[in-house]
């Protein structure tokens, strides 16, 4: 039986340049309550629970806790207020121990001298009652990423924590580690503590929740008690969607194998990674977040070295050690992270376009790439005052078409692109697809990684499933759904 209400959100909106990702969400908590929100990539809830901690702020909506309604929603009047959120990236300091992280911020001085053995004592009884076998005084460098996140619920703790929000706690964890991490929410579910889980993996949603909340594309669709739902239902309520999402894209003559992977490894990302590419085909790669995907791409372009494995481009061998050497072979990449890694955001349009062309040149000609620049807006209907506008002050889909517009201007034989349309409204959408139909026509091989299951569905003649770090399957592209491809995700038979 669940204990009294702790948390009610009511109504709770939240859009990005007029893309709605949360839509008018319900959620409740209870004391005791393990309460597990589970969607697809993208579904939105990442958004909530950065609503929830005050990293972000709603459009639109109310947050009432233990009966009160919050007026003023910050990262700290939610740690005082009782929330504590454990994120997937570890947020501690490594040259400080664990006593220290611990009471970083607020600590127990004298005289301007910090009490470091009374703050040791504290915590090393709260290590000892959570079952923790760490030392209050260990360096956090030197911990596990396990221990690590044992500290960081620690801290939670030490705050008065009555509600805990974790985000993907299990994902960097081994068997051992995560039925340690296990053992503890039930502990302190006993304590009356609301738990909020965020996790992908449905095998260990069903070994603790009390509550499944399901949210696909900024709703909630479904609210179950852990034990009157199957896994098979949750699934169909995570994926369902209408056709209109889908793309209709042109066929291409697929031809010979242009790049071939053999066992390309560096656990524990990446675990004896096998697969080929062919001349007009598009490969998809699918998968949860974290599952390996972009850092596959990494190697073959260059960014990560491999620690074994080897790659093949039309029948040679590639030994790419940097995204340079991986251009003059004739690969190519979109990053997922464009304006980290893939423009000059302070450059202008002409500058990104024409840099990889221009960097293989002893002598630049300002009058050529002007007008290669100008033929390429023309082309992608890149929508800009003219070739000396910084990109920056583009959309993200004319971000992407200047990515794509600099790759058409030197040559290559392997596309990738990962994530193409993250960030990008659904008009660019269509247009970015149609160039990659036509690539895939003039015979580039392609590889995309994609969140966006229609998206992969719709584009892909192959989907390389990637399951942590593993390429699971590789399937033909007919007659597949989604919820097949999910299940394939999450490991359901």
């Amino acid at each position: 039986m669940l204990g009294a209400e702790i948390l009610r959100l009511t109504d709770v909106t939240k859009s990005y340049s007029g893309v709605v990702v949360l839509d008018n969400v319900e959620f409740k908590l209870h004391e005791g309550e393990v309460h597990c929100i589970i969607g697809e990539n993208g579904a939105g809830k990442s958004t909530l629970i950065k609503i929830l901690s005050g990293a972000i702020h709603a459009d639109h909506g109310e947050i009432v806790l233990c009966g009160k309604k919050c007026t003023s929603v910050t990262p700290l009047t939610q740690i005082n207020d009782g929330i504590a959120t454990i994120y997937q990236d570890i947020d501690l300091v490594d040259t400080l121990t664990v006593a220290d992280n611990i009471f970083l911020g607020h600590e127990k001085n004298s005289v301007g001298f910090i009490k470091r053995e009374e703050q040791e004592k504290v915590v090393q009884k709260l290590l000892d009652d959570l079952s923790v076998h760490i030392s209050a005084s260990a360096l956090v460098g030197s911990l596990s990423t396990a221990n690590k996140q044992m500290v960081q619920l620690a801290k939670a703790l030490h705050y008065n924590a009555k509600i805990v929000i974790m985000d993907e706690p299990t994902a960097s964890l081994g068997e051992e580690e995560s039925r340690q991490l296990m053992d503890i929410v039930r502990k302190l579910s006993a304590e009356k503590i609301g738990i909020i889980y965020i996790s992908h993996y449905l095998e260990e949603v069903f070994e603790i929740a009390t509550t499944i909340t399901v949210i696909k594309d900024g709703r909630v669709t479904g609210v179950h008690n852990a034990k009157d739902v199957t896994p098979e239902e949750i699934v169909a309520e995570m994926v369902g969607r209408g056709a209109s999402l889908y793309y209709s894209r042109k066929p291409a003559e697929i031809g010979e194998e242009v790049l071939r992977v053999e066992h390309l490894d560096k656990e524990p990302v990446v675990k004896d990674v096998s697969f080929s590419v062919r001349k007009g085909e598009i490969l998809g790669f699918g998968g949860l977040v974290g599952s390996g995907r972009s850092e596959i791409m990494e190697m073959l372009f260059g960014v990560m070295k491999k620690r074994s494995g080897r790659v093949y481009l039309h029948g040679k061998e590639l030994n790419a050690h940097s995204p340079k050497q991986a251009i003059n072979s004739g690969i190519c990449m979109l990053s997922e992270d464009r304006k980290g890694a893939g423009l000059f955001m302070d450059r202008s349009i002409l500058e990104n376009m024409c840099v990889v062309r221009n960097e293989k040149r002893f002598f630049v000609s300002p009058r050529r790439d002007k007008a290669s620049s100008n033929e390429m807006i023309h082309r992608f209907s890149l929508k800009a005052n003219n070739e000396k506008q910084l990109v920056r002050r583009l959309s993200g889909g004319n971000q992407q078409k200047a990515i794509i517009a600099r790759w058409m201007l030197t040559d290559f034989d392997v596309i990738i692109f990962d994530e193409p349309t993250k960030g990008v409204d659904i008009g660019a959408r269509a247009e970015i697809y149609d160039l990659m139909v036509e690539l895939a026509q003039q015979g580039k091989a392609i590889i995309m990684v994609s969140s966006d299951m229609p998206e992969l569905l719709s584009l892909s003649d192959r989907i390389v499933v990637v399951v942590e770090g593993r390429v699971v399957d590789i399937v033909e592209n007919k007659d597949i759904t989604e919820e097949d491809l999910m299940k394939k995700y999450l490991n359901i038979a």
